[in-house]
Order: structure tokens, then sequence, then C-alpha cells
């Protein structure tokens, strides 16, 4: 079969610098690789690339080659688009590692590199319910925590005795040769025996099962800021999972729910009550003692109050968690109907009908509706 020059298939001339050899390639790699790209014939065009760029890349076999053109290497079997056995693709997997990270993929080199390298432990949640009074003062509270911590046995290590990995050189992957209908294409995998480290051991920790971590429960002393409400979360840092090959803890993250108050309602940082108040109270006017989060307060109640009436009381709700501001209290006005009277005060209420509501500004409105 009739093949083209090398130099043509990579667009570069014959001075062409190795960082210029590389360049052309990785242009074309990335444009033709069957994994990527829907061109036309892009297997075959990449797989004409790969040939190229091993010899060109090799100084040895490019001298070869100016020297001879492809029949410099008709006795390696190399055979044109046959399978390049006589060729060493080394230069051509290192490129992929650039190639491909580039792109976006994770490569051998990069997958062994990574797991080598520091990494931040676990961040762990945990869910904790607090009373009303805990989120408006704040509080300490004890908890009970599973998290994965070093290995006290191995140090994290997993086991004893490290050294490379004999199925993948220290390398993390294990490259292999795949057949197609379109010719021999090199592939990477995940080395099975060291899991991508690189690394294997004489003996796996029996402590940890060659993990490396452990599941210790720990008992943490929270400070609950004064203010939390609803589904705020707390960030305790370094208080998460060991991290793996020298990296940080991870974080705890402490998400409350608090508990309803019999009198109060919140609303954000604002708090509502509810303030009874008898016909006679609301009619002539009272002073009521009123429970605030920090004690008692006299309020006026003015004569001819009218049910849910809402009065302020600033900075009598809760400190804000993180300005810490306080939010104002609002006390909503009852007017409590009696369900029985004795015949003294069934009579004055029968007085208190003949009331002239003409100036009430409500009954006005309610009696131009009706007409």
């Amino acid at each position: 079969m009739n093949k083209r020059d090398y130099y043509e298939v990579l667009g570069i001339d014959k001075n062409a610098s190795e960082a210029d050899i590389k360049s052309a390639f990785r242009k074309l790699a990335k444009k033709y690789h069957p994994d990527v790209s829907k061109e036309e014939n892009a297997a075959e065009k990449f797989k004409e690339a790969q040939e190229a760029y091993a010899v060109l890349s090799d100084p040895q076999k490019r001298k070869q080659y100016d020297q001879f053109g492809h029949s410099a290497f008709n006795n390696n079997g190399a055979g044109g688009f046959s399978g390049f056995e006589g060729f060493d693709f080394g230069n051509v997997s290192d490129i992929f590692d650039d190639l491909f990270e580039g792109m976006g993929f994770s490569t051998g080199r990069s997958r062994a590199r990574n797991a080598n390298s520091p990494k931040k432990g676990a961040d762990v949640l945990h869910r904790m319910t607090i009373e009303f009074e805990e989120a408006v003062y704040g509080t300490k509270k004890d908890i009970k925590i599973d998290v994965e911590e070093d290995c006290e046995e191995c140090h994290g290590k997993g086991g004893f005795n490290a050294k490379t990995c004999q199925e993948c050189h220290g390398i993390g992957t294990i490259t292999q040769e795949q057949r197609t209908m379109f010719g021999s294409f090199l592939t990477k995998t995940t080395c099975p025996y060291c899991k991508g480290s690189g690394t294997t051991f004489e003996k796996n920790c029996s402590s940890c099962h060659g993990r490396g971590k452990v599941t210790n429960r720990k008992t943490i002393t929270i400070t609950v800021p004064a203010g939390i409400d609803n589904d705020n979360r707390l960030r305790v840092a370094g208080k998460g999972g060991a991290g793996s090959n020298g990296g940080p803890n991870g974080d705890l993250y402490i998400e409350f729910k608090v508990r309803e108050h019999e009198l109060y309602k919140r609303v954000d940082d604002d708090i509502y009550i509810e303030l009874p108040l008898t016909i006679t109270e609301a009619t002539l006017g009272a002073k009521k003692e009123i429970p605030t989060l920090y004690g008692n307060v006299e309020l006026t109640i003015p004569s001819g109050t009218q049910n849910n009436e809402k009065m302020r009381l600033r900075g009598k709700g809760i400190e804000n968690v993180n300005t810490k501001r306080k939010g104002d209290m609002y006390v909503i006005t009852r007017v409590i109907i009696p369900e029985k009277l004795d015949r003294n005060q069934k009579k004055l209420f029968e007085e208190l009908s003949t009331t002239d509501l003409e100036n009430n500004k409500y009954f006005k409105t309610y009696k131009n509706c009706i007409k």
C-alpha cells in the first residue's frame, strides 16, 4: 500500500523541531482521535498521524526515515497500517497524557498523581434539634458522631513496606493494544492491583483492611451561637473525616431544627405573642405585663383597642446570628368574648347594645355595603 510522507501527514517540513512535531501531532490527535472525533475516516487519519509521530519524534528513527524512507522499517514488520509492531509508542503515550488532560479527560499519569496527592477528608453533616430558648440565647451541646480517621496501626497508609506496583511499574495505569477493523489503538485503564496509586504493600493492614481509615465514634462539644434558626448550618472546621496523603481533615456541618415555643412565634428575627384582653380592658384601656425574652415589661393598652391589633416593642426580638442586631417583638391583641353571663352581666351588655356606632369607620363601610 502506498503511504504518505510522514512530514506531509503531520503538515510540517523536514527541518521541523521536536517542539514543532509534538505540536503538530497534538493538533491532529485532538482533531481525529476516535474517542472525540466525529469526522469521516477519523480513525484512519488518527492512526496515520500516530504512526508518523512515533517515527519522527524518535531521533534515531527519524534519521533512518530521512535516509531510507518507509523502507527503513519494513524489516521490523511495521507494514504500514498493520499495527506498528516495530515502533516504540512511549512518546505517543506521553503526549496523550498531556493532550487528554487538557481536553478534560483523566489520564494514567494524572490518575497516578491524583491517587498520591494530598486530599481533603470527607465533610460530615449532623442534624441537631434544640429548644427554642437554646436557639435564642445560645448554648453548648455535646454530640456523638461517626467519623473516619487515619488508622493508627498503619498511620493511614493501608499497609506496610510499600513498593512500586509490579503490574503498572508505578504509573497507576496499564496500557493495552486494541485491534479493530481500523487498525490498532492504545488504551489505558486504571491498574486493578494498586487502584491507580502506583504503589502496593508487602502486607496489608489488618486493622483497616487496607483502607487506611477506620470509623470511630467521637464526642464533640458544639457552641451554638445565639440567634440560630431552623435549617441554619454551622461549620466546624477540621472535625470531619481524615484527609489522605497528608491532606487536611474535612469539616463538620451542624444543621439545626428548633422546637416551637408554646407562647412565642418566630418570624426571622422578630417575635410575635398574643395578648388576651377582656372586653372591658379593650374598651376602657389597661396596663398589662408582657413577658419578653429579656424580662417582663409594662405595656399600655389604649382605650378602644380592637381585636387583632399589633403593637411593637423595639429590640425585644431575637439577636441576628450574623449582625448581632436584635429584632422586634409584636403583641397581637385577642379580645376574649365571655361564653357565660349572669343576670347582671347580661343586663350590662344589653345596655351596651344601644351604643351609637354611626361614627365608627368600619360600621359605616359595612352599612354602605348592605344597602
